[in-house]
């Protein structure tokens, strides 16, 4: 994902940069989803140094970029045999193991705003949810970021629910397609490679990618002027987590420390993000060729309800995935954003 370069190093700028500690009192070995050098792995570096700092170097955390010991889906049981201490990665790569992981790491339809998944995670019960689901696979979720929510490519306009049927548009296999087939659209599986040239020759009238500023940049606008922003229906959730027992064995001081970074941390890259898409924004409008939609809360609720007949489908599949279902539901409900 890309972002402004003055957004990144303000963003970075935000952690403490510490000298490296002489003897730290706990090491840890996490692996990130990012592969070197991607704006969000740069962010989470910022994370690991900020944490040596608010610690006073009592706590060091060696981070390695994807795939450095095991694959970005293999971390889980790495981390539960003590080969990796822990990892920063998307939930629903688990989703094989159990349908939970897939439905909270991204319940399409779920959130228009990261502040709602945050809020869900923090006051909504998630965070205990989360590591009732966890803790039996070795792990301690610690906190949560997201990559952002996605805005929506689109050729042709559309202001609404009802606008979707027929649509042809590019998607991911599973819940994603589940939802949209659901919706009255016409979903197919293509490669993010063959999406700008799908979209130019036609082959497709819109497509699930990325947020706005990516969208942006690789020219998805200028051939799809009719972009949805901010999205309505993919928000990833990229947990932070650790093996349990060594997370059992930190004093309490340190583990409230960990879950107070990553909190900020959350909000660092989250703000980071929320900056490159209003450039982004504004270069659009600026150029006068696109027009961006921003759907009302009325048809986003639409969209959730739709997609909450799909997670039931979902909740079906384990004790896990139901209970995520009804935690889910119940805080949508409780806040109005369901009808």
């Amino acid at each position: 994902m890309t972002m402004t370069r003055r957004g990144l190093l303000a963003a970075t700028a935000c952690f403490a940069f510490a000298a490296p500690a002489l003897a730290a009192d706990y090491t840890f070995r996490f692996q990130s989803s990012d592969p070197a050098g991607n704006p969000n792995f740069v962010l989470q570096q910022g994370w690991a140094k900020d944490v040596e700092e608010r610690s006073e170097g009592k706590i060091v955390i060696d981070l390695m970029p994807v795939e450095s010991i095991v694959a970005h889906n293999e971390t889980q049981d790495a981390i539960a045999t003590g080969i990796l201490d822990g990892h920063i990665t998307d939930l629903s790569y688990f989703a094989g193991k159990d349908p939970a992981f897939g439905l909270m790491g991204n319940p399409v339809g779920a959130w228009s705003d990261p502040e709602q998944m945050f809020d869900f995670l923090e006051n909504g019960g998630g965070t205990e949810l989360l590591n009732e689901i966890m803790n039996p696979y070795g792990l301690q979720f610690i906190g949560a970021s997201t990559p952002g929510l996605e805005a929506f490519v689109s050729a042709v306009p559309i202001d609404s629910v009802e606008d979707l049927k027929g649509v042809k548009l590019r998607a991911p296999e599973g819940l994603v397609q589940s939802v949209f087939a659901a919706a009255g659209a016409s979903p197919v599986n293509l490669p993010g490679s063959e999406v700008f040239t799908s979209l130019d020759k036609k082959v497709i009238d819109a497509a699930d990618y990325s947020v706005f500023s990516v969208n942006q940049a690789q020219g998805l606008n200028d051939i799809a002027p009719h972009p949805i922003y901010p999205g309505f229906h993919s928000m990833p959730l990229v947990e932070m987590s650790m093996n349990k027992d060594k997370w059992d064995a930190l004093p309490e001081d340190m583990q409230q420390l960990l879950t107070q970074s990553v909190h900020d941390y959350a909000r660092v890259q989250v703000s980071s993000l929320v900056e490159a898409d209003e450039a982004a924004v504004a270069e659009a409008k600026e150029g006068g060729k696109i027009t961006i939609h921003d759907w009302s809360d009325e048809e986003r609720a639409k969209f959730r309800s739709i997609a909450i007949g799909e997670w039931e489908k979902v909740a079906s599949q384990s004790p896990a995935a139901q209970r995520v279902y009804d935690a889910l539901t119940a805080y949508l409900t409780e806040k109005g954003l369901v009808d």
